[in-house]
This record gives structure tokens, C-alpha cells and sequence, in this order.
């Protein structure tokens, strides 16, 4: 099975990423479909379900973030299509494993818009997935009848690490890292260019001159938008190979795959395992420039300090989902600069965001415009209401800072 496995992993990536054509002979063209088949059309008529086209299901996709979309994603495909390429953010859950995979979405809200595809027209799984949803209680149920395959010819789309392995084995795609240059330079993926989403307008010139070029973009894992940012400036500019690893270098690093971290040790010798002045104020500091202690943190946050502040630099949208009580809320991306150092509170001050990128980016900005009291947290951070979980990173470069 695991040789099945990896030889379809393969057949997609050489797809997805070299196309399909032939030297010598051409392949017959086949007609694509552009309506459903009788019998899929019957089960779309049996169970009342309403079918949206690539417009409408672009226009729910939001940032493409998992959580972060105006409806929910269903791929009704099995294992094998799913690993190979699906639409950003979606869940699988194929008809066959129902009782199982619904278990991936039981929190959902059922009056939650969710949008279900397969691989295409004549696919009978999204009808069949929809219905089930709408059995089970789901009132507001829709299906891309359309699917995967017409999705992936229009927009990017979302692989996991198999694919991009095989990409990165081959040498058939440009990687690019669209977290801060900071953490680029700490560890990235091997051959991996740094594109910061905040950048692109700079750093434009970078992008390869062909547009059929396939490109994978990544960054710190299912909770940072920034790869998904740097994506969908790429198709909006018109290249037509883009695909998000939405799992990112922390997937990269789960599988032991190699990275740029390592080299010959700074002068002095050895790793940073103690601070000179561990304490920022009352803040304990981190072992990254910039960075408060994870531990700490994680024990003082609901009780900081005097004169300490949590600022989330979340957009709007991802903040009113939930966030950490007494925190305050001022989005980096929803501010131009001089506006968000106006902001800040007269106190110190620890950044937060939902995967430690925009902290970061927060932290030097408010650093060059002469706020020097601010840290931040470089972890994933999930909130629901005021419940709040933190996943601290890795330090990445510690230094006695």
C-alpha cells in the first residue's frame, strides 16, 4: 500500500507540476464535462441540493485559511485524490468513512455554509457527502458540482508534504517562504526563496518572468495566512501553477526532512542556553531577539504584571472569533504604520497573532519606529470565545540579546 501510495503522490506532482502533455504523438482531447451525468444529476434532484459555481465557491474562500473561510470546505474524494491536491482549507470526508471522518467537523454550527466537491461533474461522492450532512442536521448545504478539477485549472491550491517532497526531490517547482526574513534566515526548506507577504510589492522582481512555472508557497503551518497571501497574489498576477503547503515548515520538520538550520557555531562556542540579562522589565525574555519566554508566558498570561499588555495584531476577522481577555487589539495589517505605533500602550508589551509571524513583524516595526518595550510570542495561538490555547515554536536562533 505504501508503494500505491507514493506512486500516486508522484503521478500528481508530475501533474500538477510539469502537465500532461507528450512528446511525438498527441493524446486524444477528451470533452470536459460541463453538466452533471443523468445519474448524478438524480441525486442532486432527490435531496434538493443546491449547486454553486467556481464564482461563488472562490468568494467563500476568504484568506484560505483553515477556519478563516466564509463556508466550510468539504472533499468528498478519497485518500488518494485528497493527498495529492484539494481546494485551501478544506476537510475531507469521504462517504465511505462517514461516521468516521463527520468526526473532523463536529463542533461545526449547523447552520454553517458548507460547500461539498469531488472530481468533477460526473462524481457521484458530493451528492452522496451532502445528503449525508443534510440528514444528519446540516441546514445550509451546497455543492460545487464543478470541483477539484476546475478549481485547480482557476486558482492554487492546497498539498501536503508527499507532494511537496517529491517537488522538492525532482527540482520541479521554486519554494517560496513567506514568513519574516527573519525566520528565513534562522531555517527554511532547502532552495527556498524568501517572499514576505508584507514585501511582495518590493520584492516583485523575484517572481520567475514564466508564468507557468510551478510554485509552492509556505510558512509556519495551518494557522499563518502569509503563504496563502503570497499565493493568491500570484494567480491574481497570473501564474497558473501556484499551490500552498499549508502545513508548512513545521509539517516539513515533523517528517525529518532536512533544513537550512545548522552551519559552523559563532565565535565563543556553542549553543545560547542562558541569558546575560534574562528580564525585559518584568517580561522574562525568550532565547530568540525579540521573543518572550515561551514557559513564562504561558504561566503569566492570564495574571501579567503591572505594566505589561498583550496586543493581538490579528485582522478583525480572526479576532472575533475569540481572543485573550484584557488583551487589546490593534491589527497590523488593518493600520498603516505611523496609525499602529499610535497605538501602543505606554507599558511593555507582549505581540501575539495565530502562528507567530505577524508578532514578529509586529515587534521590529514597533522597534524601528522607537518602541523599545515590545516582545513577542512566537507561538500558534487558538482562541474560541475567551478561551485561549498558545503552542510556543522553537526558538530558532537563539543569542544572548
Amino acid at each position: 500500500m505504501h508503494l500505491k501510495f507514493v506512486g500516486a503522490i508522484a503521478l500528481a506532482t508530475t501533474l500538477l507540476f510539469t502537465g500532461c502533455a507528450t512528446s511525438g504523438v498527441s493524446a486524444p482531447v477528451q470533452a470536459t464535462a460541463t453538466k452533471p451525468s443523468d445519474a448524478v444529476a438524480s441525486l442532486i434532484a432527490k435531496h434538493k441540493l443546491e449547486v454553486v459555481d467556481f464564482k461563488y465557491a472562490r468568494s467563500k474562500l476568504g484568506s484560505g485559511m483553515r477556519g478563516a473561510t466564509d463556508a466550510l470546505f468539504i472533499d468528498a474524494r478519497p485518500d488518494r485524490h485528497y493527498n495529492a491536491g484539494t481546494i485551501p482549507s478544506s476537510i475531507q470526508i469521504h462517504d465511505a468513512d462517514f461516521k468516521d471522518h463527520i468526526k473532523r467537523i463536529d463542533k461545526t454550527p449547523k447552520d454553517k455554509e458548507i460547500i461539498v466537491f469531488c472530481q468533477g461533474w460526473d462524481c457521484a461522492k458530493s451528492p452522496k457527502v451532502a445528503a449525508m450532512l443534510k440528514e444528519i442536521g446540516y441546514t445550509n448545504v451546497k455543492l460545487y458540482q464543478a470541483g477539484y478539477p476546475e478549481w485547480s485549472k482557476k486558482d492554487y491550491i492546497e498539498i501536503g508534504t508527499a507532494v511537496v517532497k517529491n517537488a522538492f526531490d525532482g527540482n520541479t517547482a521554486l519554494l517560496i517562504d513567506a514568513r519574516p526574513y527573519a525566520k528565513f534566515l534562522a531555517e527554511s526548506i532547502p532552495g527556498a526563496i524568501s517572499v514576505n507577504d508584507t514585501d511582495i510589492s518590493t520584492l516583485m522582481g523575484r517572481f520567475p518572468n514564466d508564468k507557468s512555472t510551478s510554485i509552492i508557497t509556505f510558512c509556519q503551518g495551518y494557522d499563518c495566512k502569509k503563504s496563502h497571501a503570497v499565493a493568491q497574489k500570484l494567480v491574481s498576477v497570473g501564474y497558473t501553477k501556484v499551490a500552498n503547503y499549508s502545513a508548512g515548515l513545521p509539517a516539513w520538520k515533523k517528517a525529518g526532512l532536512k533544513t537550512t538550520k545548522g552551519g559552523e557555531e559563532k565565535a565563543g562556542g556553542g549553543a545560547v542556553t542562558k541569558l546575560s540579562v534574562p528580564f525585559m522589565g518584568p517580561v522574562k525574555k525568550g532565547f530568540d531577539e525579540g521573543s518572550v519566554d515561551g514557559e513564562w508566558f504561558l504561566k503569566n498570561y492570564k495574571n501579567l504584571p503591572k505594566g505589561v499588555t498583550i496586543v493581538d495584531v490579528r485582522r478583525s476577522d480572526e479576532r472575533a472569533a475569540g481572543f485573550v481577555p484584557g488583551s487589546l487589539h490593534i491589527s497590523l495589517e488593518e493600520n498603516d504604520n505611523k496609525t499602529f505605533l499610535s497605538k501602543l500602550p505606554d507599558t511593555y508589551v507582549i505581540f501575539h497573532c495565530s502562528a507567530g509571524g505577524r508578532a514578529l513583524e509586529a515587534q521590529g516595526k514597533a522597534k524601528k519606529g522607537g518602541f523599545t518595550k515590545g516582545v513577542y510570542i512566537d507561538a500558534g495561538v487558538k482562541c474560541q470565545g475567551s478561551d485561549c490555547t498558545f503552542t510556543p515554536n522553537e526558538p530558532l536562533d537563539p543569542s544572548d540579546w
